[in-house]
């Protein structure tokens, strides 16, 4: 049986799911995953030409893992936090060697690649092999937070609470499960939203337990914080590096990266950070390169 809440979401996502490639019947567990690994903390809009580039030049994972991690860094782009790059290749790397370059549909084999946490394994389970797992993103902990609970945000980490909560509410139906889970997360992407939720456009407003309550504000302490400006930053420095470093086919001289930011302490830090995170590897005669 599905109760009215999943039906009313299930229901919903039936006529306004958006048409994604990795939704789609041919999209295979690989595409699944690198689909879960570019979604995180960005935006669907930036994503999608990224990974049909992806696919096309590294449809399987034994593609990608005869590459170096300099050219999944290159290919990676201006995608934002690169290291997920160097994540997908060394899980393409663990895929090949260890289960034949066939993506594994176990929870326990995707959680030992590289990289891939709780979610994201339970996500490539759910989503490309149909299995019955609670998917939690921030988009369903948001809704499942309103809907049940009537708190206006999840707590800032995932909680076992949580986590027992979500598997309460799948469909006992293994085929639903999944669809479920998308349906939330759907949901949250595009009426639940952080701020300024649709909350008249919802399938389960009747059943909110945060709408009925009279939308609470909560907690202030748990408020998002505000995001901090990206101009002169740290990060906003260590992407000109790794710019300079992607654009060049060889070592690059120290005294490019000197051109490229002027701030010699802080490019000093971001530089160190770069080859803290293996993004950045240096070379005798104080030159760096992409990883080898």
């Amino acid at each position: 049986m599905v109760d009215g809440r999943a039906a009313a979401i299930l229901r919903w996502y039936a006529s306004h799911a958006r048409d994604l490639p990795w939704r789609r019947p041919d999209a295979g567990p690989w595409a699944v995953l690198v689909s879960e690994i570019m979604l995180q903390q960005t935006p669907v809009s930036r994503v999608l030409p990224a990974y049909a580039a992806w696919l096309e030049r590294w449809p399987t994972p034994t593609a990608l893992a005869a590459a170096s991690p300099a050219d999944a860094v290159r290919q990676w782009g201006r995608l934002g936090y690169p290291r997920r790059a160097l994540r997908l290749h060394a899980s393409a790397r663990a895929i090949t060697e260890r289960h034949g370059g066939v993506v594994p549909g176990s929870l326990d084999a995707l959680r030992a690649l590289p990289g891939v946490g709780s979610y994201t394994a339970a996500a490539v389970a759910s989503f490309a092999f149909g299995q019955r797992h609670a998917v939690l993103d921030t988009n369903v902990r948001r809704v499942l937070a309103r809907l049940v609970r009537g708190d206006v945000r999840p707590p800032p980490s995932p909680t076992a609470m949580e986590a027992r909560m979500a598997e309460s509410l799948l469909p006992a139906e293994p085929a639903l499960a999944p669809r479920w889970s998308v349906a939330v997360m759907e949901l949250g992407a595009l009426i639940c939203v952080a701020e300024r939720p649709r909350c008249p456009e919802c399938p389960v407003v009747g059943e909110c337990a945060w709408h009925r309550a009279g939308q609470p504000a909560g907690d202030p302490d748990q408020a998002r914080r505000p995001s901090q400006d990206y101009e002169g930053t740290d990060r906003q420095c260590r992407g000109r590096l790794l710019a300079v470093l992607r654009e060049s086919d060889g070592p690059v001289p120290a005294a490019r990266l000197d051109a490229a930011w002027p701030d010699a302490g802080q490019r000093a830090r971001s530089l160190a950070s770069l080859v803290a995170d293996g993004l950045a590897e240096p070379l005798p005669g104080g030159s760096y390169a992409l990883p080898r």
